[in-house]
């Protein structure tokens, strides 16, 4: 496996380091609004499990992911969503819902009766990189899960937080998309003969590379991963035309290249022109040309989170500073039957693919 990796300074990094600037905002000034779980009375609160949901945006996933929570909760559970404004200071909305009764919104703050403890399985769960942000810098010991995250998201916060080391909290981090392991299982799926993978990459995706790297090496037969770094805008059509003739495929990874529409189609018209199938973590690249993607949709990232927080509240006392980090499976596989036609490829159906994916390996 032949990695060339050199590192300058990116213009891409402006993104990400701007969403690490827009959510430190977010900062114990929430304290007040993320713990907010009012009892009714102090007895039947104690007694039943409750999950409290932060959320801060409208996005439609996080929505979807939001409603699929809500219409899984137990019988006798409690729900609770918390509706952060922009800034984060204090809750748009309270929406507090029993598992046999309708949620009902509340403009007014409410707090707790009483502090629940451990053995109450009271979970929160924040949706998003903005409400992980709140919801990690403020003080509390319940069990704790982060959903929707990207990896990116995921290592940013951890560097950029001092709480994310603390040790009296159990805390779970869903990723949103699949591991890399079930991204090449999937084009092992369809290029079965072939082995060599070229991917173009920021600095920033260090963390996705590792990870690509280390799947690729424990496959087998393992893959030949050409990685190509483009420092900025301009060098990304320098570093498809070293890495296109040494691959059978291209990868995007879900980093700012293929967070960027722009970026994305560059990828996809340097493949297209080679002959090449295109891969990726996103339904948006398979309809935009990209061959085949293993995604997780909001509706099995919540089922996923749901048990991750499960696991969380039943660990017992944290031992150790280091979250439980759970890529999103099981995957659902997506592909463009066009491409696959211009490509002169005959595919099983996605449904056959996504089983492949979800046996043992």
């Amino acid at each position: 496996m032949s990695v060339a990796a050199p590192h300058p300074s990116t213009p891409f990094r402006g993104r990400l380091n701007g969403a690490a600037r827009a959510v430190l905002a977010f900062g114990l000034t929430v304290g007040v609004a993320i713990g907010l779980m009012g009892l009714s009375t102090g007895s039947r609160a104690a007694a039943a499990a409750s999950l409290t949901v932060l959320m801060s945006d409208d996005n439609a996933a996080h929505s979807e992911f939001v409603q699929q929570l809500r219409a899984s909760q137990e019988p006798g559970s409690r729900f609770e969503l918390v509706r952060l404004s922009p800034t984060g200071e204090m809750p748009q909305t309270i929406e507090t819902a029993g598992a046999d009764t309708e949620p009902r919104a509340n403009a007014g703050v409410r707090t707790r009766s009483m502090r629940p403890t451990a053995a109450d399985a009271n979970v929160t769960m924040a949706v998003g990189v903005a409400a992980a942000r709140a919801a990690v810098e403020r003080p509390g010991q319940e069990p704790l899960v982060l959903a929707m995250l990207s990896r990116l998201d995921y290592e940013t916060l951890k560097a950029a937080s001092p709480a994310f080391r603390r040790s009296d909290r159990r805390v779970g981090v869903l990723l949103r998309d699949p591991a890399m392991a079930d991204q090449l299982a999937l084009i092992g799926a369809v290029l079965p003969q072939k082995h060599r993978i070229g991917v173009v990459a920021t600095p920033e995706s260090e963390p996705l590379v590792r990870e690509l790297q280390r799947a690729a090496q424990g496959a087998n037969p393992a893959w030949d991963v050409r990685v190509e770094y483009a420092p900025d805008a301009k060098s990304l059509a320098a570093a498809l035309r070293t890495v296109v003739p040494m691959s059978d495929a291209l990868m995007v990874l879900p980093d700012l290249i293929g967070d960027n529409q722009a970026a994305t189609l560059s990828v996809l018209r340097a493949g297209a022109g080679a002959g090449l199938p295109v891969f990726g973590a996103s339904e948006g690249l398979v309809r935009s040309g990209g061959l085949a993607a293993a995604v997780s949709t909001p509706s099995q990232l919540a089922q996923q989170a749901r048990l991750l927080g499960q696991k969380v509240a039943s660990a017992g006392n944290a031992s150790n500073n280091s979250p439980l980090v759970e890529a999103a499976t099981p995957a659902t596989v997506r592909v463009n039957a066009t491409v696959a036609r211009g490509l002169g490829l005959r595919l099983p159906e996605e449904r056959e693919l996504t089983d492949r994916l979800a046996a043992p390996r």
